[in-house]
């Protein structure tokens, strides 16, 4: 049996997609096709027996679209904030709605920093994903933009959906974005750079990240990816960076399929997962 021939088993999934993937690329617009077979491919999964929980951005480009503001307003906090409090709202209704055409529910979680720091809101947040579970419900996370400022923001949703799924004991995580998974270098300025399809020790790949991220509307390039992967597979979770142009890559990920790159758990009992989020941004 394959190394990828596990991820058959796993039994608790965190899917994160990014604000790009879910809109029209010259609109911004969402993409309703895009939305409704990711919803219908978690809710496969969820018939399937596993507990998924989805990580999902787009929150203050959906509200920026919906006051007709345009991008260089959004340099100001408050306006960012006031965008993220309607766009959340549109955003679930869209997740609701599709969510219940097929039997399932969504569930709006949304955090901060001090959600893991704080050792009482983390003990109520891991209780409350659990309850979740046990109703049969998805969970669905975004940062709190309405309220998180520097000081206690998680900083973007790749770091957001290692955080937790560690809380959580995920033991998979897939992260969606706009590139097939990790390269030797930045494939879109170096045509000859490697496609990596597995990462049995990170410290061999971590001087690959690159800062940039190839859209305006998304806010983690590779070196926030490499950092989850850091989080993740030291909180025993295996995680796949994968292209989210084909979304149906999620069901063929659990299934085995040699899609993207895998980073292969390593477990540290000794990892401290309010410690590390303490010291993020310092």
């Amino acid at each position: 049996m394959s190394y990828r021939d596990q991820l058959k088993d796993k039994q608790r999934i965190v899917i994160k997609i990014g604000s790009s993937s879910l809109q029209h690329p010259e609109t911004h617009g969402l993409d309703y096709t895009k939305i409704d077979v990711l919803v219908r491919e978690i809710c496969d999964l969820k018939n399937r027996g596993k507990d998924v929980i989805l990580v999902s951005s787009g929150a203050i480009a959906v509200g920026r679209r919906a006051v007709h503001l345009d991008a260089s307003r959004m340099n100001e906090l408050p306006m960012k904030q006031a965008c993220a409090a309607i766009g959340q709202t549109r955003l679930m209704m869209v997740y609701q709605k599709i969510f219940a055409e097929y039997n399932h529910m969504a569930a709006q979680v949304l955090m901060t920093k001090n959600t893991i720091v704080d050792n009482l809101n983390r003990f109520n947040a891991r209780n409350t994903f659990m309850e979740l579970f046990e109703l049969g419900a998805v969970p669905i996370v975004n940062e709190n933009d309405t309220v998180a400022t520097y000081e206690i923001e998680l900083g973007d949703n790749d770091t957001l959906s290692a955080v937790v799924g560690a809380l959580v004991d995920a033991d998979l995580l897939i992260l969606l974005s706009d590139i097939d998974g990790l390269y030797s270098d930045d494939p879109r300025s170096n045509p000859d750079a490697r496609f990596i399809s597995e990462v049995d020790d990170l410290s061999t790949v971590m001087d690959m990240g690159k800062g940039s991220t190839g859209s305006d509307v998304g806010t983690g390039g590779m070196n926030t990816k490499l950092q989850a992967a850091q989080i993740a597979t030291v909180s025993g979770m295996d995680m796949v960076i994968a292209n989210s142009a084909d979304i149906k890559v999620i069901h063929r990920i659990v299934d085995g399929a040699d899609i993207g790159t895998i980073f292969k758990s390593k477990p540290d009992p000794a990892f401290d997962l309010p410690l590390y989020v303490q010291q993020m941004h310092k």
